[in-house]
């Protein structure tokens, strides 16, 4: 899922010196770069301090996390803030005017590629739903934009730029994109309107109101910094959980038992991960570490980016937020929709990286 819900600030804050943020903000990113280059001599100093056994499972366990936890969470800080200003140029009524009245087809792509950067999360997923509808945007465009807002986000592609490399962040994005176009054209094609609940379907379309807001640099720099005290607030925690489940694997599980299990070999591992991911609840950020363990330890790339965007984009919680809106009956297509997209995406991310 995405990681953050609120929206761009609605008032610009007259801050009259922009030369004087863009300094500071230049000072700080670099800063950022200065301290990130340091991060392994400093993870490994500190390792050498606790003193553990050279080469047990709990060293390579604890170098994974005194490492990976500063590095995950300063990605993490320079993505959201980058994306934070991007944001700070859409909000909900613009997106809704934007896919207002779009045909289907063309709708399903300007969605799906609003969903990359706008800042929208499963929690926000019924207001949404129910905004769109009532905006007059088609069933199926609504869908493809609530699939790859959690999972093609900015979070998830940046992360995934930085520890496993450009090739896998773009393919991933394609794929995902993918995803959530076709899934989205196909619920569309199949008029699925009527196992919308009956509240929601009685919701009738109204104009959408833009509010006349100007922001100058400075606010768009205050809203990459709100962005990253939000988002951080609210992901930190899973993060550090995500990266100690990481830790475990990398330093307790033998590489041939997860090779035995998530590798290419396995033709069950693709759909096996798929319906593991499923019942877990995660954010893009808390998931990748987990990810990046997996992959150190053999794990086929297909089948850990299945099991990763099931985590995101078919989480039980998610079902759940979604019940209110949608009948049981059209939540299960959504999943045999969605769920085939990703095992397409699993069985061909293991065939172009073998």
């Amino acid at each position: 899922m995405s990681t953050s819900c609120s929206l761009p600030a609605g008032k610009p804050t007259n801050v009259p010196n922009a030369a004087l943020w863009l300094a500071a903000t230049g000072a700080l990113v670099a800063a950022w770069f200065v301290v990130y280059s340091l991060l392994q001599p400093f993870a490994d100093w500190i390792v050498g301090k606790l003193a553990f056994e050279p080469g047990s499972r709990l060293e390579q366990a604890a170098a994974f996390f005194v490492y990976d936890t500063p590095k995950v969470l300063m990605l993490l800080t320079l993505v959201v803030f980058a994306m934070g200003i991007v944001r700070s140029f859409f909000s909900a009524e613009h997106t809704r005017a934007l896919l207002t009245g779009r045909r289907e087809g063309v709708g399903n792509v300007a969605a799906a590629s609003l969903g990359i950067v706008t800042p929208f999360c499963s929690c926000s997923a019924v207001p949404l739903f129910i905004g769109f509808v009532s905006a007059g945007v088609p069933l199926g465009v609504t869908f493809s934009f609530l699939i790859a807002a959690p999972m093609v986000n900015e979070v998830a592609l940046g992360l995934l730029f930085a520890l496993v490399g450009w090739q896998v962040a773009l393919t991933y994005l394609g794929f995902g994109l993918g995803v959530a176009i076709v899934s989205g054209w196909v619920i569309g094609r199949l008029h699925l309107e009527g196992w919308l609940q009956d509240w929601v379907r009685n919701v009738r379309a109204g104009a959408v109101d833009l509010p006349d807001v100007h922001l100058g640099v400075a606010d768009r720099l205050r809203a990459g910094l709100d962005a990253v005290a939000d988002i951080l607030g609210k992901v930190w925690m899973w993060i550090i959980i995500g990266i100690a489940v990481g830790a475990a694997i990398h330093g307790y599980v033998p590489v041939d038992l997860i090779a035995s299990i998530m590798g290419r070999e396995a033709w069950w591992s693709v759909p096996a991960a798929v319906i593991i991911g499923i019942p877990m609840y995660s954010n893009a950020a808390g998931i990748i570490p987990v990810v990046e363990a997996l992959l150190t330890k053999g794990a086929a790339l297909g089948t850990v980016l299945a099991f990763m965007m099931s985590v995101i984009a078919l989480s039980a919680p998610e079902m759940i937020i979604l019940r209110k809106v949608l009948t049981t009956k059209l939540i299960a297509v959504f999943v045999i929709v969605v769920g085939l997209g990703i095992l397409s995406v699993g069985y061909l991310f293991n065939l172009l990286f073998a």
